[in-house]
């Protein structure tokens, strides 16, 4: 990868969380708007606060839902190796989501008719459920196709390491019988590129959802493992995890510093901050 696409990235990590949501507040917005206005044109006679009231409720409610469909793919995340398993649940979420939706619109609405001193009747539930799910599944693969390409995006310009392949015993040769030796290196994939990394130069780790974010010399790559998974595979006596979401390379840890909540935050040798819970920092002193 280019220093250029590097520099990007580390500039952007910052202004990330506000980007992830200006976007759906831009895109929900102009559907927003876009609807009102062609409701309104179809209705003709009616005054345009009225589909405008329709719309805001709608996707104000939507834009509340995203966050928890967010949530819910990284607890049945879909992969081709969980498609299978997790698939049901999303169908099963699909109408949740248009229940959720459903509700949480109709209520918005009677409040807005209601204190414009009018009444909002929606008609049948079973209809209105069934106008709203054709639409609202239709939604729900959308908000997750976004998701998922963007994190593949991410992933392919960060990079994604794995770890090398264990070399295959000769045929008729039984295993030895010893455990696996601790990976000493892991290769990495950046876009077209592939380069290996020592572990010994792992810097500290992150819990990333379904991933370990990776941080060796001011770069950052994600690997497919849960943080307790991957720690089980490195030298307890260099790595110890000091925070339920972070773990550390002892030998790159230049100072502690104590926090009056019984806490503490770690100073890199790279110069990055790691926290450190107070439940870790003894195991933190033992090592």
């Amino acid at each position: 990868m280019s220093d250029k696409t590097s520099t990007w990235l580390a500039r952007y990590q910052p202004w990330r969380r506000r980007a992830e949501v200006g976007f759906w507040v831009l895109v929900l917005t102009i559907q927003m708007l876009a609807n009102s206005i062609t409701t309104w044109i179809d209705l003709r006679t009616a005054p345009f606060v009225q589909p405008l009231a329709w719309e805001l409720s709608s996707n104000l409610t939507v834009g509340l839902l995203i966050p928890v469909l967010i949530a819910f793919e990284r607890r049945f995340p879909l992969r081709w190796d969980t498609l299978g398993r997790n698939l049901p649940w999303h169908l099963a979420g699909t109408l949740m989501f248009c229940a959720a939706h459903v509700l949480v619109m109709v209520a918005l609405r009677k409040a807005a008719y209601a204190a414009a001193g009018a009444s909002y009747t929606t008609g049948y539930w079973i209809s209105v459920f069934g106008y709203e799910y054709l639409k609202d599944v239709r939604s729900y693969v959308l908000i997750l196709g976004a998701v998922l390409g963007y994190r593949l995006l991410l992933r392919r310009l960060q990079g994604e390491a794995r770890l090398l392949d264990a070399p295959e015993t000769a045929p008729g040769v039984p295993p030895s019988g010893t455990p696996p030796a601790r990976p000493e290196r892991f290769l990495v994939r950046k876009l077209r590129s592939e380069f290996l990394i020592a572990a010994a130069d792992i810097e500290w780790l992150q819990a990333q959802g379904n991933y370990v974010g990776i941080h060796v010399n001011g770069h950052d790559y994600l690997l497919r493992s849960t943080l307790a998974d991957f720690l089980g595979q490195l030298d307890p006596a260099r790595f110890v995890q000091v925070h339920r979401s972070y773990a550390v390379n002892l030998d790159r840890v230049a100072e502690i510093a104590p926090l009056d909540s019984g806490d503490a935050r770690l100073h890199m040798k790279d110069g990055s901050q790691v926290a450190c819970s107070r439940r870790y920092r003894e195991a933190l002193g033992r090592n």
